[in-house]
This record gives structure tokens, C-alpha cells and sequence, in this order.
């Protein structure tokens, strides 16, 4: 299903704040990232069509930022802030813990496919390290007792998921 009619909702909400629609072409990249995972061929053809823009352009603009990712991810991107005050913190250590826990290298993406681990520099949030954002959305005051409780709770829910759909 295409990114218009899947997400209908939510590209009207973002075209109807800006004057110029193509200025919605960061949210909407974001969408198609939700989507498929990451900034794909077909993502950027969706959007630059949705946006009346040349696929070249949208493409360049995903490229630009950090926060879009041209190659495949798990499906919980979990990145870890080890700047300076977040390894003070014990993030250092905590981003070695979850790799190992993983089986996984620097932004290598577990077995399964569902977590890939990757470090970033400061996400501002120093006061609540170790701390992560997975899927842009913070888990902050962590502890890998907490993190593989959570990781956990995912695999059970990808699952549930699984046994649903094959039923």
C-alpha cells in the first residue's frame, strides 16, 4: 500500500503546515522511514511524488541528515549517546553491554532483525544517562537489567506477532 493511502492522516496534517508543500519533505521522509524501515528507492519516489518534487531532491535531502538512514535497519534502531557526559555516566559501558547482549557489532543489527545498535554523539538528555533513542523516541535512566527486560518484552511481542499471522 502506498505511503498517501496508508498514512493519508498524517501527510495532510504535515501539508497543511506550510504554505509550500515541498517543505514537508523531512516529516514525510520520516514516514517513509516508519515504513519500510529505512530511506528506500520506493520511499523517496513516494514522497517526491506526494510533494511534486525530483526524487533526486528528496533523496539528497535524506542523505544530508543523520537522522534518515539509507540502509536497512532492525526494526528498533537503537542509538546510544556516548558523548562525554553520558560516558561519565556509565554509557560507555552500557553500549558494550548491549552489543555483547545483542551478538552484535557497532551498528550491526541482531540476528533476528529487529535491534540494530549504533553509537550517537550528545541526544541532550546528559542528566538521564545512560539514556538511547530507539526509533527517535528517548528511553532515558537505563540499566541493562531495564534494556533486556525491554528487548525482551519486543522479541515476545514480534512473536505474538508472528504466531498471529500464521495462524
Amino acid at each position: 500500500m502506498a505511503l498517501k493511502d496508508k498514512y493519508a492522516d498524517r501527510i495532510q496534517h504535515h501539508l497543511s503546515k506550510y504554505p509550500e508543500t515541498r517543505s514537508a519533505v523531512m516529516p514525510l521522509l520520516y514516514i517513509a522511514q516508519e515504513e519500510y524501515g529505512y530511506i528506500n528507492d520506493e520511499g523517496v519516489a513516494e514522497v517526491a511524488e506526494i510533494l511534486d518534487m525530483d526524487p533526486t531532491q528528496v533523496r539528497s535531502i535524506a542523505g544530508f541528515y543523520t537522522m534518515y538512514s539509507e540502509k536497512p535497519k532492525g526494526k528498533y534502531w537503537l542509538q546510544v549517546c556516548t558523548d562525554l557526559a553520558c560516558a561519565l555516566n556509565g554509557a560507555d559501558q552500557f553500549h558494550k553491554d548491549l552489543k555483547e547482549y545483542l551478538g552484535v557489532e557497532e551498528a550491526g543489527t541482531s540476528e533476528d532483525g529487529l535491534f540494530t545498535v549504533e553509537h550517537v554523539m550528545c541526544l541532550a538528555a546528559c542528566d538521564k544517562a545512560p539514556m538511547l533513542q530507539c526509533n527517535f523516541h528517548y528511553m532515558e535512566n537505563l540499566d541493562m537489567e531495564k534494556m533486556k527486560a525491554w528487548i525482551e518484552e519486543k522479541r515476545a511481542e514480534y512473536q505474538a506477532e508472528l504466531d498471529k499471522a500464521n495462524q
